[in-house]
């Protein structure tokens, strides 16, 4: 049944309500208006399904990330993305994310005197407040009033660090602040892990990752796998793949998905580079042949 939302039309087409349907996505960077990145993506995920979406820099992986999660950096320009009986696109971010949705970012951001517990807290209680419970019924630091009990708080909180096999110091550090690469990646596992939501965006997990990392974060995600979790892994090399198995492997290049499959796409783009596919899509590649060369560094995306 199609929900309503107040200030939010909902779709008027039906929907799986277990599944996240993006339907003839177009976007733009706000700064930049006439350059078009997303050129109609579709694509289904539903909860229980791991998909794997795989493309070389500058093809549109991170542009779909942060659409889905409403980033104010790009707009919408056509289509609707479908998400238990709303359309996400007239939600704002904080909404998408108490619908189930988690962002787990690239280039986590440091923040200098705010403990990871006390963040975690503050971010389950925002997350889990009932989307149509008007903000002034609501107090994230008062049991009473919508924020979880400290004790209850203090169990989840050992029960999810215990899960990634995280040591109890890592609660009391600040937010990334001083972390490596792997801890940065380890803390958005715990952020999933807390926030226990239905449907996760992995924005390049592996990056920056050697491989004891890599693996320690992909035992991460492993273990928080069930029947109501669909995951969205968003990656440039298969490598990750060795250790999270996908349902679907989709290749994105020129902002649009060019091809799907199942694990041996993945394999066969680390064997033969993404040429050959574009080709057989009808594109012609813009780039060299990179399958030999070694991961180039990305800048962060400008906030």
């Amino acid at each position: 049944m199609t929900q309503t939302l107040s200030n939010t039309a909902a779709p008027e087409s039906r929907t799986d309500d277990r599944a996240l349907v993006i339907r003839d996505l177009h976007v733009v960077p706000i700064a930049e208006r006439s350059r078009e990145i997303l050129r109609g993506i579709n694509l289904t995920v539903r909860q229980g399904e791991v998909h794997a979406i795989m493309g070389r820099n500058g093809s549109g992986k991170t542009t779909l990330a942060y659409a889905l999660m409403g980033h104010p950096a790009y707009e919408v320009t056509r289509g609707e993305v479908l998400w238990k009986g709303y359309d996400l696109l007239k939600l704002s971010p904080d909404k998408r994310s108490r619908l189930g949705i988690f962002l787990a970012f690239q280039y986590p951001t440091a923040i200098p005197g705010l403990s990871v517990a006390s963040f975690l807290r503050t971010a389950l209680n925002a997350r889990s407040r009932p989307l149509d419970q008007p903000q002034s019924e609501f107090d994230p630091s008062d049991a009473t009033r919508g924020g979880i009990n400290m004790a209850d708080y203090r169990r989840l909180l050992r029960e999810k660090m215990a899960l990634l096999k995280l040591d109890d110091s890592f609660a009391a550090r600040y937010v990334n602040e001083g972390f490596s690469g792997g801890e940065k990646k380890r803390l958005e596992m715990l952020q999933m892990a807390v926030l226990a939501p239905h449907m996760a965006i992995l924005d390049e997990t592996d990056s920056g990752l050697d491989i004891d990392a890599l693996r320690i974060v992909a035992e991460g995600v492993n273990a928080q796998l069930n029947p109501d979790l669909g995951v969205l892994l968003i990656t440039h090399y298969q490598r990750i793949l060795n250790y999270i198995t996908p349902d679907r492997v989709h290749v994105l290049a020129q902002g649009q998905m060019v091809a799907s499959g199942g694990r041996e796409l993945a394999l066969r783009l680390e064997e033969e580079g993404y040429a050959p596919v574009l080709l057989e899509a009808g594109l012609e590649p813009d780039f060299e042949d990179e399958r030999k060369s070694p991961e180039p560094a990305e800048a962060p995306p400008a906030h």
